[in-house]
């Protein structure tokens, strides 16, 4: 990893300078922005395959039972195999796509005993594991950063923080010795705690140790004061590299099956007529699922990692038919959702609408006491804006919106009630009953409408040509008489 991130770092000084580049990686909006926006291309390029495959929910059991396979690795790493419990850590990575796996397994295996259905099966393994990794994460390691909290929700506005220091120049390690002319040595008793006295107790034996020897890398032998000349460092945030992987590897699977992608989640039956194993496409679909998942697993926790892999595809699916679209509309959709997410988190909707002055007005208009600080965290604030561009999909889309939606209703309601209007006066116009059937001061009558609805109906009718007002009676037109003998056509 460290390798990957210092060629990262090569290739990025060849355009900026290290005071750039580090007033770039160390702004937490930069850090936040970026890992957001790889979680959600790698969620939102998976989603759109789960989506389509009915599955979306899987990667909500998938984002919770990942936790087991890193809780299990990490204790294999700290108890049996004696490695430090780096958070980082590939077996962890490898430990949580398995776990992942084995929740589909599990799923698909009581599935397909045909005593519970699909949602159900899922339904019961998902908690299950969770569980079993949550008391796991209470029990054993409460004194890692593994924490409820941060395995539950995460918070992606301190990823800066948690950063690899990079040495470019004056890179000098200094290993302190007790012989050392900067070792402190001080005096630490050493059968205190198995006598359980205290040093000042006359049993107490005492062994002089060196209190800071050890290794020391260039950044900490300079804050110890071990260094004269101060190393130049670029501090790169170690969840930049992790998610952009996951992206890297999200982007190779998808353009080297995308056709096998495709095929599947539109018809298994063909894709397995054709040769191309659906099956093992679908397991190896849920091992990337697992991958990204735990890659940003440290970002945005557990829960709203789910966000990132339903919502932008949602919104897509609502924008457009097509799947290339859809695959180039959901990642724009997450990227936008996390960029917006750290403006909306700082009070800030869009960046340029203040919350804290909505809420004011609000306060003053309705005589409420709401805070007006604006203050919330910024991986919600992500879920929240990819929420709103969704909300403003489902409202908006051209074809499958609500306004569109109630625009096709209103229009076909307004063409029934010319079609039945101008089929009443067809039937009509040229019979004995024509002054009673057809008199504008009573058409409404037959209809049950009121008469502004009727007003309403004729005014349209009357504009397009189809109906005349001869003598306070309606009357069709010829080309009226041709839309109605059409019209009567149809239902027959």
């Amino acid at each position: 990893m460290l390798a990957i991130e210092r060629a990262l770092i090569d290739l990025l000084l060849l355009l900026f300078s290290r005071e750039e580049l580090n007033a770039f990686l160390r702004s937490p909006q930069n850090a936040a922005t970026i890992i957001g926006g790889f979680i959600a291309v790698s969620g939102a390029l998976l989603g759109t395959f789960l989506l389509l495959r009915g599955l979306s929910l899987t990667s909500d059991a998938i984002s919770h039972t990942v936790l087991l396979g890193i809780v299990v690795a990490f204790l294999l790493m700290t108890t049996v195999f004696g490695l430090p419990g780096d958070i980082a850590s590939p077996w962890l990575i490898l430990g949580a796509a398995l776990a992942g796996v084995a929740t589909v397994l599990l799923t698909e295996l009581l599935a397909r005993s045909g005593l519970l259905k699909q949602d159900a099966a899922l339904g019961l393994i998902f908690p299950l594991l969770f569980a079993i990794a949550v008391i796991l994460v209470a029990r054993f390691v409460d004194d890692a950063h593994l924490d409820e909290d941060a395995v539950l929700v995460g918070e992606i506005g301190l990823a800066w923080a948690n950063a690899n220091s990079h040495c470019l120049e004056n890179c000098v390690s200094v290993t302190v010795t007790p012989a050392h002319p900067a070792a402190a040595m001080t005096r630490q008793c050493v059968n205190c705690r198995a006598l359980g006295i205290s040093p000042r107790d006359e049993r107490a034996e005492f062994a002089e140790v060196c209190g800071n020897c050890g290794a020391y890398p260039p950044a900490k032998a300079y804050r110890a004061g071990l260094l004269e000349q101060e190393p130049l460092l670029v501090f790169f945030p170690k969840s930049i590299t992790v998610t952009l992987l996951m992206t890297l590897l999200t982007l190779a699977f998808v353009l080297l099956f995308y056709k096998e992608l495709k095929i599947s989640a539109f018809d298994a039956a063909l894709a397995q007529s054709l040769g191309l194993k659906p099956g093992a496409l679908h397991y190896a679909l849920m091992t990337v699922v697992s991958l990204v998942a735990v890659g940003a697993f440290d970002a945005v926790g557990s829960i709203l990692v789910i966000a990132f892999f339903i919502i932008p595809p949602a919104a897509a699916y609502l924008l457009t038919d097509r799947l290339s679209v859809m695959l180039l509309l959901s990642p724009l959709i997450g990227a936008a959702g996390a960029a917006f997410g750290y403006d909306l988190a700082r009070g800030q909707l869009f960046g340029i609408l203040p919350i804290g002055a909505g809420i004011g007005a609000l306060n003053r208009l309705l005589g409420l006491t709401l805070a007006e600080q604006w203050n919330s965290s910024v991986s919600a604030s992500m879920v929240l804006m990819m929420f709103l561009f969704f909300s403003l999909a489902w409202i908006c889309s051209p074809r499958y919106g609500l306004v569109a939606g109630l625009m096709r209703r209103a229009a076909r309601r307004r063409r029934f009630e010319a079609q039945v209007l101008m089929a009443h006066i067809l039937n009509h116009q040229h019979s004995a009953r024509h002054e009673s059937e057809l008199n504008i001061a009573s058409l409404h009558e037959h209809f049950r409408w009121t008469p502004r609805r009727l007003g309403r109906v004729l005014s349209r009718l009357r504009a397009r040509g189809y109906v005349r007002i001869e003598a306070g009676a309606a009357v069709l037109s010829q080309r009226g008489e041709m839309q109605a003998r059409a019209f009567r056509s149809t239902l027959r």
